[in-house]
């Protein structure tokens, strides 16, 4: 992920907690947000995800004139992180709230690898990475680790 600056707007988190079905008033509110201590109003907890809308590299949104692995245009279109890619877990580590107003910069690096034996799909190959979003003054804000498994082959019907 290549991102240079993410910053954290209001309206955008209205709709992110809106699209996520949290109707909290402290995600509109900075009143509501200083009722529960806040210096002003938060992001919701899966918010730092919406910076890959700020990595022009990212693989999985589409990109006008090329082909999209999602859209089923036609053959040749894939996914670019290779058949068989599977989201397995997503973890945030918040070292303080996120608040309407930062500007977040992210830092990705490479985390382990392990195998597994799978039932269906033979050989698992496991890979993490860790992001840490940083705000203007190079503080941690958040880290997000995540966890990919790749199958060696499509699962078999069993």
């Amino acid at each position: 992920m290549a991102i240079g600056s993410f910053p954290v707007e209001a309206g955008q988190v209205l709709a992110f907690a809106r699209a996520i079905g949290d109707e909290s008033p402290v995600y509109r509110s900075a009143a509501a947000a200083a009722e529960i201590g806040l210096a002003g109003i938060p992001a919701p907890p899966t918010y730092v995800q919406a910076s890959a809308h700020f990595d022009p590299d990212y693989p999985l949104r589409p990109n006008p004139g090329q082909d999209w692995f999602g859209s089923g245009a036609g053959p040749g279109t894939h996914d670019p992180r290779g058949a068989g890619v599977l989201h397995a877990e997503q973890h945030f580590e918040y070292h303080r709230p996120l608040l309407v107003g930062d500007v977040l910069t992210a830092t990705v690096t490479p985390g382990e690898t392990w195998e597994k034996t799978g039932r269906r799909g033979g050989k698992l190959v496991f890979t993490e990475q860790t992001t840490i979003y940083r705000d203007a003054s190079g503080t941690p804000v958040v880290t997000a680790r995540v966890v990919a498994v790749r199958t060696e082959h499509a699962p078999s019907q069993k």
